[in-house]
């Protein structure tokens, strides 16, 4: 009989854990992120000379990925910094104003309501092209999420 590598490679997978292992044992998870509301009237704001961050959450998941989230307002022709890229990915969700997501070299308008996502690595920045403030929700997920 042959086995294929990927067969291979599930066998393994399956076998290095104990069956107790499974969600339900990850939902227990005393490190975890509980289950929890964050009224935006009662987060604490953070300023710098280019935004106004309130810091929401970050933790781990039940599952294991790091979680972060924060909501950023930047005055127009605000960027919260240079373009960079890290392991984590991130998405954003736009409240108010026009923001421009760049993603490895190529500009994204997003207005309300819009919703920007950056893969692991991608190199990516962030400005208000508008003439108000802008208002948006960013969310990251994965190793160093919140670093």
């Amino acid at each position: 009989m042959s086995i294929t590598r990927r067969e291979m490679c599930l066998l393994l997978a399956a076998g290095s854990f104990p069956a107790t292992v499974g969600l339900e044992a990850l939902a227990t998870d005393d490190n975890s992120l509980p289950s929890a509301t964050y009224s935006f009237e009662k987060l604490p704001v953070n300023t710098s000379k280019n935004a106004q961050f309130r810091p929401i959450l970050k933790g781990k998941l039940a599952t294991g990925e790091s979680l972060e989230a924060h909501e950023t307002t930047l005055p127009p022709g605000g960027m919260p910094h240079p373009p960079h890229h890290h392991v984590h990915s991130e998405m954003w969700l736009i409240r108010e104003g026009t923001v421009e997501l760049t993603i490895n070299g190529t500009g994204h308008i997003m207005g309300p309501g819009s919703l920007g996502f950056v893969h692991s690595n991608d190199e990516h920045g962030t400005k208000n092209i508008g003439t108000t403030p802008a208002m948006y929700f960013v969310v990251a997920v994965g190793p160093g999420a919140g670093s």
